[in-house]
């Protein structure tokens, strides 16, 4: 009988000895957190996040907030609809390129800023981790993705 101490080769494979699934699992309930602080806001947790990089950032192309974002345009395009029929975002087309859609917030949703500023206060208090260690892991999520790029 095989001590569960050895390893065999199919300890690679093993679900506790995986980094995928913890941020996988962990993921999905951050965003579940997110719901009832952004009921108020009328905006899903991606919507947010759209609306986060519009707030820092100001008017841009679709293409450009897609890649912020590390959504392709499938996904973008009717969520950008979304935003565009609650009154928070206008989607209009330069006239000297009809293939970009330049994206730009109108003053309802600029003015949604302010009302967002306690969410992430409400969501980071359930993952009881203090702010040294809420920075370190961003720290180490930053790498991962750099690495992966």
């Amino acid at each position: 009988m095989k001590n569960a101490q050895t390893p065999d080769k199919y300890d690679c494979i093993r679900i506790s000895n995986q980094i995928c699934f913890p941020l996988y699992a962990c993921a999905k309930e951050i965003v579940r957190q997110y719901r009832k602080p952004l009921e108020n806001l009328n905006l899903t947790y991606t919507q947010y996040v759209v609306m986060m990089v519009l707030w820092e950032c100001g008017d841009m192309t679709e293409g450009e907030l897609g890649r912020i974002v590390r959504l392709d345009s499938g996904t973008l395009a009717p969520l950008l609809k979304r935003l565009e029929k609650q009154g928070y975002v206008n989607r209009t087309r330069p006239d000297d390129n009809e293939r970009k859609l330049l994206i730009s917030l109108t003053t309802e949703g600029d003015a949604l800023k302010e009302k967002a500023l306690d969410v992430p206060c409400k969501v980071s208090d359930c993952m009881k981790l203090s702010k040294a260690e809420l920075e370190q892991l961003k720290s180490l999520l930053d790498k991962m993705m750099m690495n992966m790029n």
